[in-house]
């Protein structure tokens, strides 16, 4: 009979042959490049291509830029963009040139009356998500929607009650551990027992501002939500992913608009301790990304095992190596690089696959909910942080 001690080295084995440069941690940074946030299809080493057409998806709502990435996950796992709607003729513009095939709609209302549209994709105004996503539900249609896909928890509330009622899918896209491949090895080899029992993950989110791209909501807490409900929204799902966490409590949190007088309805920085049934946590997000950095942010996660520690630096390497995700293990016997770059993102194949079977591969909703609602009661009883700065 093989041990877990067996299973662990032969997956780990296994993920070393499979894994394109497998190479000892460099000791000394260097410089890293830049990791675009969304990338288009074919754009990268190892991008998947798109799956024959199963569904036929549309788009309500484009006033973030996640939104190409929803699409590009959907459209891989199966699905076919048919139409979309936004108020907006500048961002409808846009799309319609990234998507020429795709009929712009006359009303959301044309599209939630079509009957042959399976499931409906959304990046509008964040505390317009919710709104929309019941009134999809409502009409016999399925929802994903870009975090934060609800902004309080009179929301939730409302969301749960309509989710349970129809029995339709609401997936909130977590795109920094769906649709990072680093994260998506990383789970893998938490699953097969890598670093012994997870007892914390750390997750940071840095973000660039850019205020002059910014559009006026931006700016507006009433409208984002909050630093924690929205940046935040990622890294308490992967807590309780990495965990296992079914249940958590939020041992302290607090927010601040430490250095931005000039926008006094915004938030520029938060964080958060937080104790779970399957280990402990501490996020860290903020509006700081130096110009001086070649990419957005330098998101990290550390994931602390009984047997050993990951550290992934998602979207720049600082030892120099070029683009993102990329994943570092450190165990009893040595510390290793893992590229992830041929590894296969699987959310956008099982949400359709959820869609069509009424499944819950891609992610369970108790876990989409609980990972909303931590966020929403995080930023509801943060106390409020004042620094000279």
């Amino acid at each position: 009979m093989k041990t877990s001690s067996d299973t662990r080295r032969s997956f780990l084995k296994e993920s070393v042959s499979t894994a394109a440069g497998l190479l000892l941690l460099p000791a000394l940074p260097g410089e890293g490049f830049a990791a675009p946030a969304i990338l288009p299809t074919g754009t990268v080493a190892g991008a998947q291509r798109p799956g024959a057409a199963r569904l036929r998806f549309s788009v309500i709502g484009l006033n973030h830029g996640h939104i190409y990435g929803q699409v590009e996950a959907v459209t891989r796992g199966g699905g076919e963009l048919v139409s979309f709607y936004a108020k907006e003729p500048d961002l409808s513009a846009a799309f319609q040139k990234r998507y020429p095939n795709a009929k712009l709609a006359r009303s959301e209302q044309e599209i939630l009356e079509d009957s042959s549209i399976k499931l409906i994709l959304s990046a509008a105004i964040p505390d317009e998500r919710a709104p929309l996503g019941v009134r999809v539900m409502k009409a016999g249609k399925d929802y994903m929607v870009d975090k934060p896909g609800i902004t309080s928890l009179d929301q939730l509330a409302e969301v749960r009650r309509v989710q349970k009622q129809t029995g339709r899918i609401y997936s909130i896209m977590y795109s920094e551990r769906l649709e990072n491949k680093a994260t998506v090895k990383a789970g893998e080899l938490v699953k097969a027992g890598a670093i012994g029992k997870v007892i914390q993950t750390i997750g940071l989110g840095p973000h660039r501002m850019t205020p002059k791209s910014r559009p006026e909501w931006f700016f507006d807490k009433q409208r984002f939500g909050g630093i924690i409900c929205d940046i935040g929204s990622h890294q308490f799902d992967q807590f309780l992913y990495f965990t296992g966490s079914t249940k958590a409590d939020i041992v302290a949190s607090q927010v601040g608009n430490v250095h931005h007088p000039q926008y006094p309805k915004f938030e520029d920085f938060g964080d958060v301790m937080l104790r779970g049934n399957g280990g402990t946590g501490y996020i860290r997000v903020d509006w700081f990304t130096p110009d001086g950095l070649k990419t957005w942010g330098d998101g990290r996660l550390t994931i602390l095992g009984t047997d050993g520690f990951m550290e992934l630096r998602k979207y720049i390497d600082p030892a120099g190596r070029e683009g993102g995700s990329h994943l570092f293990v450190t165990d009893h016997k040595e510390t290793r690089y893992i590229d992830c770059k041929d590894v296969v993102m699987p959310y956008g194949e099982q949400l359709v696959n959820d869609v069509l079977n009424r499944t819950e591969t891609a992610m369970s909703q108790e876990h989409c909910f609980l990972a909303t609602e931590l966020a929403l009661k995080a930023q509801k009883q943060a106390q409020m942080l004042s620094l000279k700065v």
